[in-house]
């Protein structure tokens, strides 16, 4: 689906077709609310898991609050995998269902490099964090949903922040340099594969691994 205003991107070359940030909502406010710094998602969600860490202590989650954290991580990694796969890339051709999808992801297909839609701006996370941390209460009461939250949420804080490292940063270490090199060949090479950015352990699990070039023998001299 095309961004709604394609004058926007004429005689743009394919560089700054990448990083541009084209309009998203005909109304402004709106639109301004589609666009977020890459450190807005710490000032919120730093203080709120610390809160939540802190309120599971003082109700006595004890001993077992690595267990609830590790279980929030690993929910979250589920979370973001699934999510990436079903509901970001289900893209239907044409009607509101196309532009549903352009909105929600691709844009960012269209537009990776754009600096300021690389996480997600708190007018969406905010609400799904608050349903998520409700549900997590429902389903596994106080004070383990604390917890669990914390470790949750600190799981979406990671992944917004290795994503924005993936697209902005250069990465220095080996496991950087892979992640980055996995995101990028989901962007440019097969978007039908790589959908765990923090957690690719999730595409060997589920059948979607990014297929990598094989290494290159050295030469044999003679």
């Amino acid at each position: 689906m095309p961004a709604p205003h394609p004058e926007e991107l004429e005689g743009l070359s394919r560089s700054e077709v990448l990083r541009a940030s084209p309009t998203m909502f005909d109304i402004k406010w709106l639109d301004k609310l589609s666009r977020v710094h890459w450190t807005v998602p710490l000032f919120i969600f730093v203080p709120t898991i610390t809160a939540m860490l802190v309120l599971g202590f003082v109700h006595n989650v004890g001993v077992w609050a690595l267990a609830w954290i590790a279980g929030g991580y690993v929910i979250w990694t589920l979370t973001e995998y699934w999510l990436h796969r079903v509901v970001f890339h289900f893209a239907p051709d044409h009607g509101i269902g196309a532009r549903l999808h352009w909105i929600i992801h691709g844009v960012h297909h269209d537009h990776p490099n754009d600096p300021l839609r690389l996480v997600m701006p708190p007018s969406v996370s905010v609400p799904l964090a608050a349903l998520f941390v409700y549900v997590f209460y429902l389903i596994f009461g106080s004070p383990g949903f604390l917890p669990l939250s914390a470790g949750f949420l600190g799981g979406y804080l990671a992944y917004d922040m290795l994503h924005y490292h993936v697209h902005h940063r250069h990465a220095t270490t080996r496991l950087g340099k892979l992640m980055r090199e996995l995101h990028m060949r989901h962007h440019f090479q097969d978007g039908g594969t790589g959908y765990g950015v923090s957690a690719p352990f999730w595409d060997h699990v589920f059948g979607t691994p990014t297929k990598r070039p094989p290494a290159r023998r050295p030469a044999a001299h003679h």
